[in-house]
């Protein structure tokens, strides 16, 4: 499967069976022949729970010879459960993390000690001693809760002038979205790798509501070519085709890798890696 020299990583997020974990674990397996840079793995719905994330990240970690990435979000949390998170990651052998803001989980009133990413970032290099590498999340069509464009901007450099290696952005389906970020980032001295995350598409409907959660445009042309095709197998042909090229374009306009949003699935990904030159 591997078909050039940039770096790719996946996404999945914390099964809630026995043999769903037994199922990501195969997936898993899989990908590790492309090879993958390192897997990440979010935590529940909505935020709501880390354990989860330990659970299939230690299971992920025994099955599989790639680097385990927990998500980890500090708002709505104190500095004593973090701690506890990074401790039980570091006890396990984890070295990288993906340190976002996160969603205030469900009934929860307070922030926490953690409302920003910047202030999660700093306690866990002052409290692991740099121990952690970081990556961060990436809006490059704006967060939808900032105040404008231009101050997204300027909170996502100060996160990348700290201590971590990089970051992963929000699924696009644009690649001048991206470019634009970059530019913009390195006008204001962000240097540092900001990897795209690419969402295969399989299903219209499936886009179309996950785009709206998450603040991702969906270009007029994709929804019309969408529109266009009644049965699921001719949109997941397209999908593979429409993703297959965007990321053809982000790697030979410089992007340092690709992330995977694979929603626990092999095929998609696995399908647009073979179409990569």
């Amino acid at each position: 499967m591997e078909k050039n020299s940039k770096t790719l990583s996946f996404e999945f997020f914390p099964p809630k069976t026995a043999s769903g974990l037994e199922k990501l674990i195969n997936i898993a397996q899989d990908f590790e022949a492309v090879p993958a840079e390192y897997f990440s793995v979010t935590f529940g719905a909505g935020g709501s729970t880390q354990q989860g994330t330990l659970d299939t990240c230690s299971s992920l970690f025994d099955a599989t010879k790639t680097p385990i990435a927990p998500h980890i979000s500090g708002i709505g949390s104190d500095k004593e459960q973090i701690s506890l998170s990074l401790s039980a990651y570091k006890d396990k052998g984890l070295k990288k993390l993906v340190v976002l803001r996160g969603d205030l989980p469900s009934g929860f009133g307070s922030m926490g000690d953690f409302p920003y990413a910047v202030n999660l970032i700093d306690f866990i290099n002052d409290e692991f001693d740099s121990y952690f590498e970081i990556e961060v999340g990436a809006y490059p069509e704006t967060h939808p809760e900032a105040i404008s464009p231009e101050q997204d901007l300027k909170y996502f450099c100060e996160k990348m002038s700290r201590d971590v290696e990089g970051a992963v952005t929000q699924f696009f389906f644009d690649p001048d979205v991206y470019f634009r970020f970059i530019e913009n980032c390195k006008k204001l001295g962000c240097s540092k790798p900001i990897t795209p995350g690419i969402m295969p598409i399989t299903n219209k409907d499936a886009l179309i509501r996950m785009a709206k959660n998450c603040g991702a445009k969906l270009p007029d042309s994709l929804i019309t070519k969408l529109d266009t095709y009644s049965e699921e197998g001719d949109v997941k042909k397209f999908g593979i085709e429409y993703v297959s090229s965007l990321v053809q374009e982000l790697i030979k306009n410089g992007a340092p890798g690709i992330h995977f949003y694979t929603i626990n699935q092999l095929e998609p990904a696995k399908l647009i890696i073979e179409n990569l030159d």
